[in-house]
């Protein structure tokens, strides 16, 4: 399934936005995602709730992934929740409850504020900690110092908290603003992978939707097509797919 057009510009601005990176955007006779970079890297995205098992899997697949393609991708995580004014803390009623908010809150902050490799490594030691920890102060303090997070200095402590909370303003406008945004694409699903625009495939359970397969290696391959259209003179093969 495509996304639209104006769905997926939204959420890679919103994505470049957190991260703090440059984003150029063509018409719609270009392609839709391009790199201020002559070597373009493919957009990856994970819809995920950060206290779900299966998006603990996905994660866990992709770190593998990662270890094959790192230098052909650009990785976001997009939040499945549901915008809730009446919910006091967050604004966001996550599925898990709100220690899944406060968890998805310190990922964000590392998002934008923590290199890819620091924020990949930090998402990768909250899930080591196992689920019924993420989102615990102490959790994310000790995941920002095995990831070498500054957590005073960077900006991500004063994202998400100096104490480690969560609550911070601006860790929750993150929150709310990821939900709107995963809401618009349509994504209803903790773990949805998109890569370069195209949603490819879901583990809800099971895997599911995964045309092009669901393992390790077909999401290098998947990734390694996508990084050619992106880099090359327009021609692809197709049957690598």
């Amino acid at each position: 399934m495509n996304l639209s057009t104006l769905a997926f510009t939204t959420l890679m601005l919103a994505a470049c936005s957190l991260a703090g990176l440059p984003l150029v955007v063509q018409d719609d006779q270009q392609t839709p995602y391009t790199s201020v970079n002559s070597d373009t890297k493919v957009p990856v995205i994970l819809g995920v709730m950060s206290r779900c098992p299966d998006a603990v899997l996905c994660e866990t697949v992709f770190d593998q992934v990662l270890k094959k393609v790192a230098g052909k991708v650009d990785l976001s995580l997009t939040f499945v929740a549901h915008a809730n004014a009446s919910e006091p803390d967050f604004g966001v009623t996550c599925k898990h409850g709100p220690a899944e908010c406060a968890g998805n809150v310190h990922e964000l902050c590392a998002m934008k504020y923590a290199s890819p490799s620091e924020f990949w490594e930090f998402v990768q030691c909250q899930n080591y900690q196992g689920i019924d920890k993420i989102g615990q102060p102490d959790t994310a303090l000790k995941c920002a110092n095995t990831a070498q997070i500054d957590w005073v200095n960077s900006g991500m402590g004063d994202c998400a908290g100096l104490d480690g909370s969560g609550k911070a303003p601006e860790g929750i406008l993150l929150l709310q603003h990821s939900v709107n945004v995963t809401e618009e694409l349509g994504i209803e699903k903790s773990c949805t992978i998109i890569i370069n625009g195209k949603q490819v495939c879901i583990h809800d359970g099971t895997w599911k939707q995964c045309e092009n397969g669901h393992n390790v290696h077909d999401f290098v391959r998947q990734i390694n097509h996508e990084y050619k259209k992106l880099n090359a003179d327009g021609s692809s093969d197709e049957d690598e797919l």
